[in-house]
């Protein structure tokens, strides 16, 4: 009623309390149960099913109802997130790592334990992204004895990461991140680094 809809009650008594409420009344009546016992819901639950899915099909057609409507009345569900949730909506809700080229191993280890993301990523002079250390560089390092407290960041970085834009769909990070087989996500604009998104980020909002 909040959107001006008219409500149309799917039931088999016509005399309940949601018929007097309905503008409309589609009788789903059944003769018996499919139960044994004729007292379990189960014939008049599958009629109720049919009809609704009838309907909702038909409506559908008619009224042109694409996949921007089905976000817009169902936000909070899995689909209506895939459909509408932005990396932008994802990245704010996180700390935002950030080293520069010639900060020590320490300044990164340090910022990346504070920040808990699992990386950092790594600008130069003008704040445009250079690269991005991960855990799993720093244990690489370390597997190869090559911790040296003279190490900089850009020693140790990969440049050119893998990045997305803010305004694109989280769905398209989640592609991202399952095509190049990473768990984070640079994000970034004309401007510069915005911040990190985590493949948990994706997790935590339903979108796998």
């Amino acid at each position: 009623r909040n959107f001006g809809n008219k409500i149309i009650a799917l039931c088999g008594n016509e005399n309940s309390t949601l018929v007097r409420f309905a503008d409309y009344f589609l009788n789903s009546t059944v003769s018996e149960e499919a139960c044994p016992n004729n007292l379990a819901p189960t014939s008049s639950t599958t009629a109720q099913m049919v009809m609704g899915d009838a309907l909702t099909v038909c409506l559908m057609k008619l009224r042109g109802f694409d996949t921007k409507d089905f976000a817009r009345y169902h936000p909070g569900g899995a689909l209506g997130k895939r459909l509408y949730l932005r990396v932008a909506d994802l990245y704010i809700q996180n700390e935002r790592p950030e080293v520069k080229t010639d900060s020590t191993i320490k300044e990164v280890i340090v910022e990346m334990t504070r920040k808990r993301l699992g990386a950092t990523v790594v600008t130069d002079a003008q704040g445009h992204v250079a690269g991005i250390i991960t855990d799993g560089d720093l244990r690489r390092m370390l597997e190869k004895d090559m911790y040296d407290t003279h190490i900089a960041a850009k020693d140790i970085m990969s440049s050119n990461p893998k990045t997305i834009n803010p305004s694109e769909l989280a769905v398209n990070a989640l592609q991202l991140m399952r095509g190049y087989n990473i768990t984070q996500l640079v994000v970034a604009d004309e401007t510069g680094y915005k911040g990190i998104i985590h493949l948990h980020d994706l997790v935590r909002e339903g979108i796998i």
